[in-house]
């Protein structure tokens, strides 16, 4: 019993200490928060002097309401921050998208330039197409748009240019464009055909110069001449080319047969005679060497012979005929006749 009794006296001695302590803390706590009250609650008093004569202004106030508007004021500040710098954001990317803007439009300014540069350009090719199929008898329709059902011809797309303004402008006078040119692949193509069965028409016919390259020059042009070693006036039946040396290559100026490979001591010495298409023949004299034999299948620039100074000749040359039928014709409308 002594024992418990001790222990409840020291008990009720540790409860009586702390809150002896707490009131103490209380006391003190309290006395600081009314210290910082009256500190507060300190009146101030703000006068506001007009440099002209006017009225005083008083304002009364006190230390809290001071912080606390402070406070306050701090607190918009602070919270404009975010703000400004999402603002300063915004008005750098307006001014990078103004700039991209003026790239854009001058960009889009040289675009309808090289648009127009275009358009003048397919009128021209238009004109020039229209001459050539009319030249070569090939009829030209009126194209019309597969798609649109209206006329593609560059002339609708030049006579609707006023009505059309903005990009739709640009937009439609591509899509006449491409109409027309689409319209245009089908002429073209049988130019290209007509050319081609001309081509193979003009390896069948004497067209091209006799020598190699294309060198050398006439030395005696055909008709009426002064014979060079008789010096009497005689007609000259073909062309003569002289490159002043013997040796170079005389090609076959058509496709052909070779039908005289011979040798004429007083007149054409080494000469070859080839039978082209529509009843044409060529003959090729004075010849050093002879690289074609009778009967063989010659090929339009294929080398034949080598020009010398065999037969009744002042010098290396080349003599050369055109014939059609029995008539012989001036070799000179049969070169580079294309």
């Amino acid at each position: 019993m002594a024992k418990t009794r001790r222990y409840k006296r020291l008990e009720k001695n540790i409860v009586s200490q702390l809150m002896r302590s707490l009131s103490s803390g209380l006391g003190k706590l309290g006395h600081i928060f009314l210290r910082l009250f009256k500190v507060f609650d300190q009146k101030l008093t703000i006068m506001i002097v007009p440099h002209a004569k006017g009225k005083v202004i008083n304002l009364q106030t006190n230390i809290c309401a001071l912080v606390v508007g402070f406070l306050i004021f701090a607190g918009i500040v602070i919270s404009f921050i975010p703000f400004t710098r999402n603002s300063t954001r915004s008005v750098a990317e307006i001014s990078r998208l103004k700039e991209e803007n003026k790239e854009t439009l001058a960009s889009l300014d040289e675009l309808r330039d090289e648009n127009n540069n275009l358009l003048q350009t397919a009128k021209r090719f238009q004109n020039s197409l229209s001459q050539s199929l009319s030249l070569l008898g090939i009829e030209q329709s009126d194209p019309v748009s597969k798609n649109s059902g209206t006329s593609s011809d560059l002339s609708s797309l030049f006579d609707t240019q006023d009505i059309i303004s903005g990009s739709l402008k640009e937009t439609s006078d591509i899509r006449h464009l491409t109409e027309y040119l689409e319209n245009a692949v089908e002429p073209v193509e049988q130019i290209g055909k007509m050319l081609e069965s001309q081509g193979t028409l003009f390896t069948d016919i004497p067209n091209i110069w006799p020598i190699r390259g294309g060198i050398g020059h006439i030395s005696m042009a055909f008709g009426q001449n002064i014979h060079p070693i008789s010096h009497q006036w005689y007609i000259h039946k073909g062309m003569d080319i002289s490159t002043y040396r013997s040796g170079d290559p005389v090609i076959a100026t058509a496709n052909g047969q070779v039908v005289t490979v011979g040798y004429d001591p007083g007149g054409y010495g080494n000469y070859i005679i080839l039978k082209h298409k529509h009843g044409i023949y060529t003959r090729y004299a004075h010849l050093s060497v002879v690289r074609v034999h009778k009967g063989d299948t010659v090929s339009q620039r294929q080398i034949i012979g080598n020009i010398g100074s065999t037969g009744m000749s002042t010098g290396p040359h080349l003599h050369y005929e055109v014939h059609i039928g029995s008539d012989v014709v001036d070799p000179s409308k049969y070169i580079n006749i294309k």
